[in-house]
């Protein structure tokens, strides 16, 4: 029971033990309010040992005015009194409880407390006392006045810093700026808080929001109008003062580097700390936004009131995914290693996945609303309100949830109303709680709160409206309804960050008094203003953070010229329209500005989407490729003109086409070609298999562009791939919200993991269909014996219990040093590599002996080497980068030293006779040019070596040296370069992933029959060959490392490196349907039998019908011509193959209908003939099998070298991702066609040559696979062996003349215009 004393807060009593007593009073009967009168007293804190919840006030004070009884229970209370006397408490309902109270009630700053007794001076006019009138900034209230002097003396000295005349009276003009004076305070324990300043943001304004900086000594305060106030210092110095926004208040302040991030309703903006815009991001105007969450140096997470939380990216300042929040209302964000915590108007908290956002965990915390919460280690504690009485009432109780468990724990009971909490981690996790009308507490999580650690805000408004935390957990700030911010600390000399950078000031104006300069004068000479020499950099040389590049841009190509243009291969010849005069060019600044500003607009012009003509930091080869379609496909898309080389490149047009540089990686990896080409395995969906097939089709090419889209339809199924991120949606490759270095990384360390598993699997018979062993033994897999390393992980707690497990890793991440020494300290690339490898980290690990999470040191050591060292680079920050920079800056001056002597530090000029020296070494040594030195740190070669005691040493090796004789093999190894994959930061174009590789002897011999060995640059489908220093060059403006792989030399001779091929006839054999309702009697087609099995020359005819995954993207161009951006995705649906010889020729062997799983944009039933249901195993009728399936039996008849005959292979080849030899296929397409003329119709050859009418209301593939064999044998009769080639042509120019008269439309049956009739068709009537 709490009783109420006017103008003196209440004196609360905590009992520990014993029964629940919380609704009686001592000494006073029971009731239902009990008043004291007291003019003044201090509040005095108890705590009584055996009972728990007791409110107690205790009637009794000392004498502060003349006429007031003194206490009965104290004889002499006086200020002048050193100590009272012995008090005693007794309590009734409880046994054996009794209390003696020393207390004094001297409280002037210079006499020691009571250890017993928390006393706080609380003067009558600043009291929260309910209702009452609030603080008056036109003066204060005359009670004050009313005390005598001496009666209140001491206080004075507490109130003088409150209250500054500058606040009492205030002058008209507005408030003085300064910080608000105080006395010298008094320093307390460590972790005792007293006011240390007070200063105004903007008077009668209530502060919204107080953010302490977290990279500079400053306190941020926003308040209700919008506008922002910094403070400098432990002083409050006002630093800068700038309008945020005209009408909203500002909800959250969040810092960062180079400026500050201020988030209202719907609007966030980032200026930079003295008030400059930097960007200026407005929301729908819909949003009600409340808060943000920077969740790394990059990316921010923002939400509201809607049902939805924004994730942006910081770099392109871009929307880059938008979540769905199930309970709308996110108010407070929160972040740990393990969740994202998002607070709820409704009272619950929810935990989110890092990566998805998806709820994993919800805890209904509040029934009414909730206030505040915080998370510290393993603890979640909140705080709000209960729904009582058709209102919201402040729950007394702190909600206090454990993470490890997921559950309520006790509930902590305060003494205040809880509206603010937060954890303040010093020695121990304790918690500052704040009630809105500026009472705060301290107390453990885990414990009961005590009354004695509450002490009282002094505010000027009422009510307390923000509270922040330092970074340093040293300094609290308040900001109140009246717009002051109080700042309380543990000490004067505190410092709001451990590191905190200088800032910057502005600088007093030092200019001397100058002669006059009469601007109206031409003659007055310049000079007359002295500038002096310094070698300073000038004020107009700004420095790059601060400034970009704005080159004049070339004036655009007349739209005349651009008419009149004709191309002929790759120039355009146009007549001069004579509009300009002769070399001379109108500069317009304001129209090139605009034109500057707008470059991202696809240009006007009949030759397409062409690059912009303005400047590029990235060189051309490295920029991402991309595929202009024409009305005809691909087919006039010249690949030539990107590869010049017999090596395939992928085309990236595929979804999740970013890891095709790792495909080629994996390619040229000669153990890995061989081991993914002989595996072969039952599932549908196996990566391994996939990636055998694609190899097989790089090994098969000769410079055409293969595409990986079964591989990536297969990857797509993986369900590891989507848990880990790697699949991307169209939109996100579009834009380039991904950060592609990190992602390629993940997918990295995805593939090894995936192929180790798929190769190693050993259940069941691992060949597919009776096919022959795979490759490798049946202990580990060919991945394992090429990458695996096995590492010894050493965990020590500090009670000296060790605990060693072993462990094997694929792939190796680096590990960069703190980079916080000034300046950076000169590292070789292998002494990086050791320290990632041989990993050292302190970290909170679980302890068996002690039996909790302790302080342990983790090392880890290696126990082998891997034949192929796989390295991550994780350089995803620019802290990462800075440090690769500086490091190849040092390797820079090095190597500059040993080629010409010369010390070249930092900033240091070379005369042009010392660049020619080092561009013209002495003779007799062979040195590259100044320019292939830059931007390299990493070696070509590194030499590893395990000791007998498993100790790695790792040295930065050349490319040329040999193992010297001394040194065992066995424990010696050294590593080449043989790829390095990069991350291309481009912003026009969303940015790209290229990879360099050096491609080995084997593979040249096969393709070009030569023996060396050529770095390459492999971009999709451009490939390059490049300088071996440009593999290691990394200019970190653009070009970012993201992987590296080091081979073992003379890796090759220990693999078996021989393809058997897995596909055996076998698979020709009849199998099962996937279909449930497939029926015998419903069988299309005869499988082929053991003697009809086909032999190098048969004839098979094949035709396949598609449906559509995706639509087609394109755009209308100004002369009403169509440029197409991204073809549709088609996906087979359905594959025949007829017998072309023999007595059952043109009977099926195969018809099968090809399951997906991916969602059918389009049937196009009236081309494909395929239904809705045909392709779905629960409904269909139809003989449905796998791609794989299906795919393996056209992969055999290729191997056995059967020749195909069909209309239009080439895009039927495409969809289903087969590469087949020319000498292998036979397109009536072209064997009835007129080179620089249409290609015909199937339909309307069969009608002409057939007099057979097909594809009357859909197609039927057996049809035309039937049809497209006849042809073939008409092509034999009409142009047979020998025999001259112009009969035949008058036979074609004779089918185009009639084509063009029937519009190549077949007529109608009751029309008399068959070809049989028709008479310009003379060789063919003999016939």
């Amino acid at each position: 029971m709490s009783l109420g004393v006017p103008q003196c807060p209440s004196l609360y009593l905590s009992v520990p033990e014993g029964p629940s007593v919380s609704q009686m009073s001592l000494g006073v009967p029971e009731g239902p309010s009990v008043s004291l009168t007291v003019p003044h007293c201090i509040s005095v804190s108890l705590s009584v040992p055996q009972c728990p919840q007791v409110s107690l006030s205790v009637p009794w004070c000392p004498s502060v005015s003349p006429g007031v009884p003194q206490c009965p229970k104290c004889p002499s209370v006086c200020p002048g009194v050193p100590q009272c006397a012995q008090v005693s408490l007794s309590v009734p309902r409880c046994p054996s409880v009794s209390l003696s109270v020393p207390w004094g009630p001297s409280v002037s700053p210079g006499v020691p407390q009571c250890p017993q007794v928390s006393l706080t001076h609380l003067p009558a006019p600043f009291l929260p006392s309910g209702p009452g009138p609030t603080m008056n900034f036109e003066g204060l209230p005359p009670s004050l006045a009313e005390f005598a002097a001496p009666l209140h003396a001491a206080l004075e000295p507490v109130l003088e810093p409150h209250l500054p005349p500058s606040l009492v009276e205030l002058d008209p003009e507005g408030v003085s700026l300064e910080g608000l004076p105080v006395p010298e305070p008094v320093h307390l324990l460590e972790g005792m808080y007293s006011e240390l300043h007070t200063a105004v943001s903007e008077v009668g304004v209530p502060a919204a929001v107080a953010h302490f900086d977290l990279h500079e000594e400053m306190l941020w305060v926003g308040n209700h109008g919008g506008h922002a106030t910094s403070f400098f210092g432990p002083t409050l110095e006002r630093y800068s003062s700038f309008q945020v926004n005209s009408s909203d208040d500002i909800r959250q302040i969040q810092s960062l580097e180079n400026g500050v991030l201020f988030l209202t309703k719907s609007n966030l903006k980032y200026l930079s700390r003295g008030g400059l815009i930097i960007f200026d991001y407005l929301m729908d105007e819909s949003e009600d936004m409340h808060s943000l969450l920077l969740t790394d140096n990059n990316t921010l997470l923002v939400a509201g009131l809607q049902n939805h939380v924004l994730e942006m990216d910081l770099n392109t300042v871009q929307e880059t995914q938008k979540y769905t929040v199930e309970v709308p209302g996110i108010t407070i964000m929160r972040q740990s290693n393990r969740f994202f915590f998002c607070g709820h108007t409704s009272g619950k908290v929810s935990l989110r996945d890092l990566r998805t956002f998806v709820v994993e965990h919800e805890f209904d915390a509040h029934s009414g609303s909730l206030s505040d919460f915080d998370v510290h280690g393993n603890l979640l504690v909140t705080c709000g309100f209960s729904s009582r009485m058709n209102g919201l009432a402040c729950d007394r109780f702190l909600k206090v949830y454990d993470l490890r468990m997921m559950r309520a724990t006790t509930p902590l009971q305060v003494h205040i109303d809880p509206f603010f909490l937060r954890f303040i981690p010093t020695y121990t996790s304790r918690l500052a709680i704040i009630s809105q009308t500026g009472q705060c507490q301290f107390c453990e999580p885990t414990g009961l709160a005590n009354p004695a650690d509450i002490f009282h805000v002094n505010t000027v408004g009422p009510l307390i409206m923000t509270f922040d935390v330092s970074a340093s957990k040293q300094a609290l700030a308040f900001g109140d309804s009246e717009g002051c911010v109080h700042l309380w600390a543990d000490s004067p000399e505190v410092t709001f960050n451990a590191y905190s950078r200088e800032t910057d000031f502005a600088l007093p104006c030092m200019v001397d008094t100058l002669p006059h300069l009469d601007w109206n004068q031409d003659l007055v000479p310049l000079s007359l203003i002295p500038v002096p020499l310094t070698s300073d950099a000038l004020l107009s040389d700004w420095p790059a953070a601060n400034s970009a590049p704005a080159p004049r841009r070339a004036p655009p190509v007349d739209p005349e010229i651009l008419r009149t243009m004709k191309k002929v291969g790759f120039i355009g010849y146009a007549p001069n329209p004579r509009t300009k005069l002769r070399n001379q060019i109108p500069y317009r600044l304001k129209e090139m500005d605009n034109e500057f500003d707008n470059f991202s607009q696809v240009p006007e012009s009949p030759i397409g989407r062409e690059e912009e003509p303005h400047l590029y930091r990235v060189a051309k080869k490295y920029r991402k490729v991309t595929i202009k379609y024409s009305k005809l496909g691909l087919e006039d898309f010249d690949f030539k003109h990107y590869n010049k080389t017999l090596f395939a490149g992928l085309e990236p047009h595929i979804p999740n086409a970013y890891c095709n540089c790792m495909i080629q990686v994996l390619y040229f990896l000669e153990p890995v070609r061989c081991l993914v080409q002989n595996h072969l395995c039952q599932k549908e969906f196996c990566l391994g298999c996939e990636l055998g097939l694609l190899f097989h089709m790089l090994d098969l090419s000769r410079g055409d562009p293969c595409q990986g889209s079964n591989f990536l339809r297969a990857f797509r199924t993986i369900p590891e791939a989507s848990a880990l991120g790697l699949i991307l949606a169209d939109s996100d490759e579009a834009t380039g919200k991904v950060n592609l270095g990190r992602l390629i990384q993940s997918w990295n360390r995805f593939i090894l993991t995936q192929l180790h598993q798929e190769t190693q699997e050993q259940e069941g018979p691992q060949a597919y269909r009776g096919a022959g062993s795979s490759f490798g033994s049946s202990g580990d897999s060919v991945i394992g014996q090429l990458f695996s390393c096995e590492m010894e992980n050493c965990s020590m707690c500090r009670c000296g219990k060790e605990t060693v497990r072993v462990s094997s890793t694929l792939l190796f991440t680096l590990s960069y040093p703190d980079s916080t020494e000034k300046p950076a300290k000169d590292y070789e690339f292998a002494q990086i590599l050791k320290r990632s490898i041989c990993l050292e980290q302190n970290t909170q690990a679980w302890c068996e002996n002690c039996e909790k999470y302790q302080p342990t040191v983790q090392t880890r050591n290696i126990r082998c080497l891997p034949d192929v060292l796989v390295i991550n680079c994780e350089v995803n920050s620019s802290k990462e980068a800075d440090f690769w920079k500086t490091q190849a800056e040092y390797s820079f001056q090095k190597a500059m030293m040993k080629r010409g002597g010369f010390d070249i530090t930092k900033g240091k000029e070379l005369s042009l006779g010392e660049w020619k020296d080092l561009g013209n070494p002495e003779t007799g040594h062979s040195y590259p040019s100044v320019e292939e030195l830059k931007n390299i740190w990493i070696p070509h070669a590194i030499k590893m070596r395990l000791t007998k005691s498993k100790e790695l040493d790792v040295s930065n090796w050349s490319e040329t040296d040999e193992l010297s004789p001394t040194d065992d093999p066995e424990s010696v190894y050294i590593y080449d370069l043989m790829a390095t994959v990069v991350h291309i930061l481009d912003s026009r174009t969303g940015g790209s992933l290229v990879g360099h590789i050096k491609v080995g002897e084997t593979y040249h011999q096969r393709k070009e029959g030569v023996t060396h060995q050529q770095w390459y640059l492999f971009n999709d489908f451009l490939i390059e060959p490049v300088d071996k220093c440009e593999a290691v060059q990394f200019d970190m403006s653009w070009k970012v490392p993201a992987i590296l792989y080091y081979a073992r030399r003379n890796l090759n001779s220990k693999y078996n490196l021989v393809i058997k091929n897995p596909i055996e006839a076998s698979v020709l054999l009849a199998e099962a349907s996937l279909a449930r309702k497939q029926r015998k009697c419903h069988a299309t087609f005869i499988p082929l039998m053991l003697s009809e099995m086909p032999q190098a020359g048969d004839l098979v005819g094949l035709d396949a019908e598609f449906v559509t995954l995706n639509e087609e993207e394109a755009e209308l161009r100004s002369d009403g011509t169509k440029s197409t951006i991204k073809p549709s995705q088609m996906s087979v649906a359905r594959i025949t193959c007829v017998r072309g010889q023999g007595p059952n020729e043109g009977v099926p062997f195969i018809d099968d209908y090809i399951s997906t799983q991916e969602q059918v944009v389009d049937y196009l039933t009236q081309y494909s003939g395929i239904k809705p249901g045909d392709l779905d195993a629960k409904i269909s009728s139809k003989h449905l099998t796998t791609l794989k399936s299906t795919y393996l039996k056209l992969r055999f008849l290729i191997d056995v070298g059967v020749k195909f005959v069909g209309h239009g292979l080439q895009k039927d080849f495409r969809v289903i991702n087969l590469m087949v030899p020319k000498d292998q296929v036979i397109d009536t397409v072209y064997l009835f066609h007129i080179p620089r003329k249409r290609m015909i119709s199937l339909r309307f050859l069969a009608w002409y040559f057939l007099d057979l009418k097909i594809q009357g209301e859909t197609h039927d593939s057996i049809e035309d696979a039937r049809t497209a064999l006849q042809l073939y044998r008409k092509y034999l009769e009409l142009s047979p062996q020998g025999s001259e080639p112009e009969e035949f042509r008058k036979v074609l120019k004779g089918l185009y003349e009639k084509g063009r008269k029937l519009d190549w439309k077949v007529p109608e049956p009751d029309s008399q215009s068959s070809p049989k009739h028709g008479a310009v068709f003379p060789p063919v009537l003999a016939l």
